[in-house]
């Protein structure tokens, strides 16, 4: 039942940024718009902040999926494009009224899991601190953030999937060969 509020209360937030900027939305209009109490709202969220928070996290969840490996990151990369695109007027309304920190620390967190995820596949065999392996999805996590960034103060122009494929071309090869420079084994 709490999944179901709280999904109530994310589709009332989305629907209502379509008419008013973030800063405008009122604990009042989103319980009024979703047919629950004030206290209601409390029972699961601390304020508007703490469930545009949660709805990012919801959206990155759904949106990695199992494209977490090696072989499939770029659809993962993608499919967080397509999410950010899909979400268009909230991931803007957030971005241009909230601050750029929340957007980017949600992009951080999505695309370190994904980045991690991939480093710790290709690590299996080598002896790499894990240091090094955050030092490395760390790379990674800031350079797609930065283009993900670019991307949605463009107004989300560029085609997702070119801009995959062209990061595609730089990554490809990168993330194993770091590996192998970090690699104690080796030395």
């Amino acid at each position: 039942m709490a999944q179901i509020t709280k999904k109530a209360l994310e589709a009332s937030l989305k629907h209502l940024l379509l008419q008013k900027p973030l800063p405008k939305i009122t604990i009042q209009d989103l319980t009024d718009d979703c047919g629950i109490s004030r206290m209601t709202f409390y029972y699961h969220f601390k304020d508007i902040y703490d469930l545009v928070e949660w709805s990012c996290e919801e959206d990155a969840q759904k949106a990695l999926g199992e494209n977490r490996h090696y072989d499939s990151w770029e659809e993962g990369l993608l499919d967080i494009f397509k999410a950010v695109r899909e979400n268009k007027p909230f991931i803007l309304n957030v971005y241009h009224s909230v601050s750029r920190e929340q957007i980017e620390t949600y992009l951080y967190q999505l695309t370190y899991q994904l980045m991690i995820d991939v480093v710790e596949e290709k690590a299996v065999g080598l002896r790499v601190s894990t240091e090094d392996k955050d030092f490395i999805a760390d790379f990674y996590k800031y350079a797609l953030v930065g283009l993900m960034l670019d991307w949605i103060k463009k107004d989300m122009r560029e085609d997702p999937q070119d801009l995959v494929n062209r990061l595609a071309i730089l990554v490809h090869g990168n993330i194993v060969a770091a590996l192998q420079h970090y690699d104690t084994k080796g030395r």
